[in-house]
């Protein structure tokens, strides 16, 4: 039989199959149902930034974009009422008692603020690690795109110092040059890089006039973004990479290890099919190491990443001319 074992940020797990931050972990009985349907880790969903600060009274009281925007204030207010920083750490107490498998703990932030003390409560709890999600969108005219990217680095600083559990950090791709900055990032002594966020994408609606967001979902067709750069990154970064976004089947799953993820993070597909995805993806990718002979995830990871293949062209090019004309 094959072996579907891996290693990420130095946890051992059974497979490449995480299940990414999301609503479906964010209560026992889901995490106990996704470790049963075949899941080698859980990323719980995220605690926000948000309702770190608003339990101190901190956000609503100095945030300049609250002060700005006061309908948001109202927004968070009730959001937090249900969504408290102990139900949080409760919450990874009492998985860590009922399944097996490692949990990682998330925090969706946009700054660097009094938050990250909570990542010592995390660590405390029990959490196997930390996701870090970070995204800033780099809408002030004022700030270049170094100044953005400076955050990154501060925030990371400040947790490594906090915590000894391991971190990944989940990113998005805007940023002035993606290479470069996503290098610099994994030599931060982070463990990992969750690669990409998937953006809250605003619509319209012409008849309402109101605006709403658009595409709750991924497609399979959004993985050819995180295929890219981490073909172009694997062999650049000093740290793991787990490709999110896009990952729907089985065969998503085997072409993000080829060009060297060490996991994968699903969500999307979990919705739209049910958690025995999870399975079905699993069987897939045995069926098809066992059609190539492969017994293990390491004798093919990484074998179409940049590096690797002669021909890394469209890897590079976005605008490939034999493409284009055929569909003249």
């Amino acid at each position: 039989m094959v072996d579907l074992s891996t290693k990420y940020m130095g946890l051992n797990l059974k497979n490449p199959i995480i299940v990414a931050s999301c609503g479906l972990t964010k209560s026992v009985e889901k995490i106990k149902d996704l470790e049963a349907k075949g899941a080698a880790a859980i990323v719980l969903k995220s605690l926000f930034e948000e309702q770190i600060l608003n339990e101190s009274n901190h956000l609503i009281n100095n945030s300049d974009i609250f002060h700005a925007y006061p309908e948001a204030s109202d927004y968070i207010q009730n959001f937090t009422k249900s969504h408290s920083v102990d139900d949080y750490l409760k919450l990874i107490r009492d998985a860590k008692r009922e399944v097996k498998i490692p949990i990682i703990a998330s925090i969706n932030c946009i700054s660097l603020s009094e938050w990250v003390s909570i990542a010592k409560d995390i660590e405390s709890a029990g959490a196997d690690g930390l996701e870090i999600n970070i995204f800033f969108l780099p809408h002030n005219i004022d700030i270049n795109g170094e100044g953005y990217e400076k955050l990154y680095f501060d925030i990371i600083e400040k947790i490594k110092k906090s915590i000894k559990i391991p971190i990944a950090l989940k990113i998005g791709y805007y940023f002035s040059s993606l290479v470069n900055t996503v290098q610099k990032l994994s030599w931060t002594g982070i463990d990992s890089l969750v690669m990409f966020n998937r953006f809250l994408n605003p619509d319209i609606n012409i008849d309402t006039m109101k605006i709403h967001p658009s595409g709750i979902y991924s497609s399979p067709s959004d993985l050819g973004i995180p295929l890219r750069w981490i073909a172009l990154l694997s062999d650049k970064v000093k740290c793991d990479i787990s490709a999110t976004t896009g990952i729907h089947d089985s065969d998503a799953v085997i072409k993000q290890l080829l060009v060297g993820a060490t996991t994968t993070q699903v969500c999307s597909t979990l919705y739209i099919n049910g958690t025995k995805q999870i399975g079905v993806i699993l069987k897939g990718l045995t069926q098809w190491m066992e059609e190539h002979n492969y017994n293990s995830i390491s004798d093919f990871r990484g074998k179409l990443s940049i590096n690797k293949i002669g021909d890394p062209v469209l890897f590079h090019r976005v605008q490939y001319m034999k493409n284009l004309t055929e569909v003249e």
